[in-house]
C-alpha cells in the first residue's frame, strides 16, 4: 500500500536550488520538498572547516565515484554530491562566485531570451546579503550573506603579488561581470558561521502552513498520465509514498540526480533505457549527456620561511590553538574555506575573456582525506573555465539505490589538454616570480621532470581532479533536441520542469553555487507568472 499527499508543487531536491524555490514558491501556493537526506542539523555543516568531515561521509555525501577516466590515466575520482538539507550548499567551499557576463550573454545568443547578464543580474542582487553594500552590482537584504574571510596568511599576500608581478591585475571583487584578476574570494558565510541554502531560505519559510518537507525521503521515479508528469513516487523509513502535483513537478536533484531520476521514469536515451529493462516513454538522447565540470590541477610547491597549515596543524598544541581561536574569535583556520586566494587569468593572448581559475592554499596534500604533509608547502589548483570536453550521466541499474555511471570525460578535447598545459606553464611563471624569492618554492607537483607538452599532458591527468562543478546534464535550448526550453519546461512531458544546474547550456567562468541559486530564483518567478497564465504552461 502507498499513501499519497497532495499539494501545487512538488520539488525534489533541497539543495541549492530546491531550498530556493520552496521558499518563494510557498509564499502563495502549497508546495511539498522531499530530500533523500537528513536535515541539516550535523554540527560539521556549520562550522567552515568541517566539509572535511562532510566531503565522503554517507551523513551528508551521496558518495558517488567517477567511471575510470582515460584523460586521468584510468582513475576514479570521488563526486561530492550534498546528500541533506542544503544540498551541495551544506558540503561546498562556501565560495560566491557568479562567474563572467559574457555566459550569460552567450545563453542568450544561443537562443534564450531572459539568460542575458543584465536579465539575471537582478536576480543575484535579490537574493544578496552582501557585506560591502549596496551599489550597481550587489545587493543587501537578501538570504544569501557573502563576508569577507575571517583569516589572514602572509604567504597568500605574497602569491598574489607574485601572481601581479606575472601580469595578472589586482581586484577587490570578482563578481561585476568580469571576473579577470587576483584577490581573496568573499565566501557564503555569517560570523564565522557557513551559510548553507537550508539556513538561508528554509529556515524563514518552515512555519508556513503551505511549505512541508520531507526528509529521507528518496524519489524512485516519476508519477507520469500519458505524457504528463503529475506526482513522484519516493521511498521514505522504508516505505512506499507518493506525492501529487496540482500544478508542476520540479527536479531540483542536481547534474547529477535529475537525469537520473528522469532515466529511471522512461524518459531518456530509448536504447540506454531498453538495456535497463525500462519502459521508454519519451527518447529523450541528450537527458544525461552535456555533462560539462572543472578539472582542477593540483600543483604543490613546498616553501620555506613561510607558516602553513601543514605545520601549523601539525601538533596537538597547535590543533589546540586553533580550535581556541575559533570557539573564542570565530576566527582562524577553523573559519577558513578550503580555498582563500582566487585568480582568475587567461590561458593564452587568444582568450578574449579570463579562461583560468586559481584556487590557492596554504596547504598539502596527497588527496583529499589524506594526511596533510609533514613540511611547509602551498597548493595552486588551476582549472580550465570552459572545458569542451563533455561527458555523461547513465543508470548502472534500474534500482533508484544504485548510483549511477558518472563519465565526466575530462581532457578528451585537444584543446582542454592544451589549456592544461598552459595552465601549468602560467603557474610555473608565477611561483618564479620576486615577490615568492625569499620562499624557496620547490615544486613537488606534478614535478620539474615534466617539461615537454606531451608530458605535462600525461602529468595533469595524474594531478587532475574535479572541483565539484557538475552542469549541463538536462540543459535548456532554443533548439528542439535540448529537453528544456528556455522557462526550463521539458518538451515532450507536461507538469515538469528541471531547476538546478543541470541545466546550463554551458558552464559558468567560476564557482557554479551562486548561479545555481540565481537559476532557481529566475525560475521561481517563471513558475509563478505560468501560474496566472495557464495557457502558457505546458
Amino acid at each position: 500500500m502507498t499513501d499519497s499527499i497532495e499539494t501545487d508543487y512538488v520539488i525534489v531536491g533541497a539543495g541549492s536550488a530546491g531550498c530556493v524555490l520552496a521558499n518563494r514558491l510557498s509564499e502563495d501556493a502549497a508546495v511539498v520538498l522531499l530530500e533523500a537526506g537528513g536535515r541539516d542539523n550535523y554540527h560539521w555543516v556549520h562550522i567552515p572547516v568541517g566539509y572535511l568531515y562532510c566531503i565522503g561521509n554517507p551523513r551528508t555525501d551521496w558518495g558517488f565515484r567517477t567511471a575510470p577516466e582515460p584523460g586521468l590515466n584510468g582513475r576514479s575520482l570521488l563526486y561530492p554530491r550534498g546528500r541533506i538539507l542544503g544540498g551541495c550548499s551544506s558540503i561546498n567551499g562556501m565560495i560566491y562566485m557568479r562567474g563572467q557576463a559574457a555566459d550569460y550573454d552567450h545563453w542568450r545568443q544561443l537562443g534564450l531570451p531572459g539568460w542575458g547578464w543584465e536579465d539575471v543580474l537582478p536576480y543575484f542582487r535579490k537574493s544578496e546579503d552582501y557585506v560591502e553594500g549596496a551599489n550597481e552590482y550587489h545587493g543587501v537584504g537578501g538570504e544569501w550573506r557573502v563576508e569577507n574571510q575571517r583569516l589572514h596568511w602572509d604567504i597568500l599576500d605574497r602569491w598574489l603579488e607574485a601572481a601581479v608581478q606575472a601580469g595578472i591585475p589586482e581586484t577587490r571583487d570578482f563578481n561585476t561581470g568580469d571576473n579577470e584578476g587576483v584577490g581573496y574570494f568573499k565566501v557564503n558565510q555569517r560570523a564565522g558561521w557557513r551559510m548553507n541554502t537550508a539556513k538561508a531560505f528554509l529556515r524563514p519559510a518552515r512555519n508556513r502552513p503551505t511549505l512541508r518537507i520531507e526528509t529521507h525521503a528518496q524519489a524512485e521515479g516519476l508519477i507520469l498520465e500519458g505524457r504528463r508528469a503529475v506526482g513522484v513516487r519516493f521511498r521514505q523509513h522504508g516505505r512506499l509514498r507518493e506525492v501529487r502535483a496540482r500544478r508542476e513537478v520540479i527536479l531540483a536533484a542536481g547534474a547529477i540526480g535529475s537525469p537520473q531520476l528522469l532515466m529511471l521514469s522512461g524518459v531518456g536515451p530509448a536504447g540506454h533505457l531498453r538495456e535497463m529493462g525500462i519502459e521508454v516513454v519519451l527518447d529523450q538522447p541528450e537527458v544525461g549527456a552535456n555533462l560539462q565540470d572543472h578539472l582542477q590541477l593540483r600543483c604543490a610547491y613546498r616553501v620555506e620561511n613561510a607558516r602553513t597549515l601543514n605545520t601549523l596543524a601539525a601538533s596537538l598544541i597547535g590543533k589546540a590553538r586553533i580550535a581556541a581561536e575559533y570557539a573564542l574569535f570565530r576566527t582562524g583556520p577553523m573559519s577558513m574555506a578550503p580555498s582563500q586566494l582566487g585568480a582568475f587569468a587567461r590561458s593564452g593572448p587568444d582568450v578574449a575573456t579570463a579562461d583560468l581559475e586559481y584556487h590557492v592554499q596554504p596547504l598539502s596534500l596527497d588527496a583529499f582525506g589524506e594526511p596533510l604533509h609533514p613540511f611547509d608547502a602551498i597548493t595552486a589548483s588551476v582549472c580550465n573555465l570552459r572545458p569542451e570536453s563533455r561527458g555523461s550521466v547513465r543508470l548502472a541499474s534500474p534500482d533508484p539505490r544504485a548510483h549511477p555511471v558518472i563519465a565526466p570525460n575530462y581532457l578528451s578535447a585537444e584543446r582542454d589538454r592544451r589549456v592544461a598545459v598552459a595552465a601549468i606553464r602560467l603557474t610555473r611563471r608565477i611561483m618564479a616570480q620576486p615577490a615568492l624569492a625569499p620562499h624557496r618554492p620547490q615544486e613537488f607537483k606534478p614535478g620539474p621532470e615534466a617539461q615537454s607538452d606531451e608530458e605535462l599532458v600525461r602529468a595533469a591527468g595524474d594531478i587532475g581532479t574535479t572541483i565539484f562543478h557538475p552542469v549541463g546534464t538536462v540543459r535548456m535550448g532554443a533548439d528542439e533536441a535540448a529537453p528544456l526550453d528556455a522557462r526550463l519546461r521539458f518538451r515532450g512531458i507536461g507538469g515538469l520542469r528541471v531547476v538546478d544546474a543541470s541545466v546550463m547550456p554551458t558552464i559558468t567562468s567560476g564557482n557554479t553555487n551562486s548561479p545555481t541559486i540565481m537559476i532557481a530564483e529566475k525560475a521561481a518567478d517563471m513558475i509563478r507568472e505560468d501560474a496566472r497564465q495557464p495557457a502558457r504552461a505546458r
